[in-house]
């Protein structure tokens, strides 16, 4: 494993490099003041001259050459100007292209880690003890299906709970909220939809009431031998873990980094704040990125004539898994 000490933060080496233009840029306005104070030396110093006549013509001599050296230094200020205006554009649109790319792979990291979740939830509706949960005819059914979901839970620990549940949307086995078996789910918005799909089907994220905590529902149809649909198996994704790809996501020190829904509201943060009330639609790399742009940034003053990349990257989905229309959006301050 390497030192952490050697990780190179590459927003605040641009940031470093945007200083040291800065400083370059202080240089040059100093050379160019010398100059301008050259000039006049040398305006004086012909005066001078001509005033002297016949016994001037040495001073003369070098009143001209100073004069030359004035003309030349504001050239030559004027070029390096020119050259350091370019390095600053330049470590801007690097800075923006490299803001863009952590929205992507953040957000490319966020797919792929629910996509396992699509196929896990898709797994076990096959497993026999799901199955077997809805056969009247195996006297400990919801026993053995209870024991399965409940090691599930355990080993994967990315999982709040698991469910089996008939096709009127009673849940009939749980790994961990067993009060709830008996309960019917069948108003509930995640049944209503994987009910209509017959397929896999993923949930927005929501606040579940029971669990206390943020959450995303995958659920889908167990099918019989014959592939009639004979009941549902849905899972309770700890958001949580999404935070794992956050806060490991390699922004500036005063960076800010958001993941908004379809609707622009947010539903992650570093600050683990304003999940579900904050909203970024009036963005314009928000809305780029809600209209459907894979991939880009743009360039935004602030009120206080701060300069902000607004990174941002949408969801592509990642095999089977089509994603949410989901976007990340990262912010770095120039």
């Amino acid at each position: 494993m390497p030192n952490d000490t050697h990780i190179i933060d590459a927003s605040v080496l641009l940031s470093e490099l945007k200083n040291a233009n800065n400083d370059m840029s202080k240089v040059i306005r100093t050379i160019q003041q010398i100059a301008q104070q050259t000039n006049l030396l040398s305006l004086n110093s012909a005066i001078e001259a001509a005033r002297a006549g016949e016994a001037g013509r040495g001073f003369g001599v070098v009143a001209d050459e100073i004069k030359k050296l004035a003309t030349r230094s504001f050239a030559s200020t004027k070029e390096s100007t020119k050259i350091i205006e370019d390095i600053q554009t330049k470590a801007n649109e690097v800075m923006a292209a490299r803001t863009a790319d952590v929205a992507y792979d953040t957000i490319d990291k966020i797919d792929r880690n629910l996509f396992e979740r699509n196929c896990d939830a898709q797994a076990w509706a096959g497993f026999t003890q799901v199955k077997n949960s809805l056969c009247p005819t195996d006297p400990n059914r919801i026993e053995h299906a209870n024991a399965l979901l409940k090691t599930l839970v355990e080993i994967y620990e990315v999982y709040f709970d698991l469910y089996v549940l008939d096709t009127n949307g009673t849940i009939v086995a749980a790994g961990v909220h067993r009060e709830i078996i008996g309960q019917s789910m069948a108003d509930k918005e995640w049944f209503i939809d994987v009910k209509a799909a017959n397929t896999i089907s993923v949930t927005d994220l929501y606040y579940s009431a029971l669990e206390d905590r943020h959450t995303v529902a995958y659920s889908c149809p167990i099918r019989g031998d014959n592939g009639e649909v004979i009941g549902y198996f849905s899972s309770r994704f700890n958001w949580e873990f999404i935070y794992d790809i956050l806060d490991s996501a390699r922004i500036g020190q005063k960076g800010e980094l958001a993941i908004i829904n379809k609707e622009g509201y947010v539903i992650a943060c570093p600050s683990r704040k304003g999940i579900l009330t904050d909203k970024l639609s009036q963005l314009k790399a928000a809305q780029l990125a809600m209209q459907g742009e894979t991939y880009g940034y743009t360039l935004e003053v602030d009120t206080q004539g701060n300069t902000k990349i607004y990174g941002y990257a949408h969801t592509r989905g990642y095999n089977a898994y089509k994603g949410k229309n989901w976007s990340a959006i990262v912010i770095e301050t120039i």
